[in-house]
């Protein structure tokens, strides 16, 4: 038990993305990232991610990694700019989320990955066409999604639960 905190400690067992072998040990590496829900009168703004990732085609919140200095606010208002193009406004905090697996990045390494995803909710009061600006970045589209339209899209393991636990739909 941590005498600092009272809560005892737990030998987690960590998932493995399937092509990591038993035997395969990864560096560790954590990723804090920001990510906003945005609404505006059409919709729920996604992005698409594309081939640089391990989800291509599939479809998430607007948002990223944070860089050096930059506060979670700071970081969603760039990522959401940087992949759509829209200007938000936050609303206020939503989830902080906290993945932890051992897979292979895109590039072929083995990592010990800790995400944690850090949500706001947001919205757009002058929503714009979609210009992603990330050019090379791992967006491949953007779009201003119906809510009644979000089950067409075939949404990341980080977001299938969208509809229920951000909008209060199931």
């Amino acid at each position: 038990m941590s005498e600092l905190s009272g809560i005892p400690l737990t030998e987690e067992d960590v998932p493995r993305d399937p092509d990591v072998a038993p035997d395969e040990t990864g560096d560790p590496f954590q990723r804090v990232a920001a990510y906003a829900l945005v609404t505006s009168e059409h919709g729920l703004l996604l992005t698409q991610f594309n081939d640089q990732t391990h989800i291509p085609g599939e479809w998430g919140l607007p948002g990223g990694g944070l860089e050096e200095g930059e506060t979670p606010a700071e970081g969603v208002h760039r990522e959401v700019w940087e992949e759509t193009g829209q200007r938000i406004a936050l609303d206020r905090l939503v989830d902080v989320q906290s993945s932890h697996w051992i897979g292979r990045a895109p590039n072929g390494v083995v990592e010990d990955f800790h995400a944690i995803r850090i949500v706001y909710r947001a919205t757009c009061r002058e929503p714009r066409d979609i210009v992603i600006h990330d050019v090379g970045g791992t967006t491949a589209d953007a779009r201003w999604v119906p809510v009644a339209r979000l089950g067409d899209y075939r949404l990341s393991r980080s977001w299938h639960h969208l509809s229920e636990a951000y909008l209060g739909r199931p």
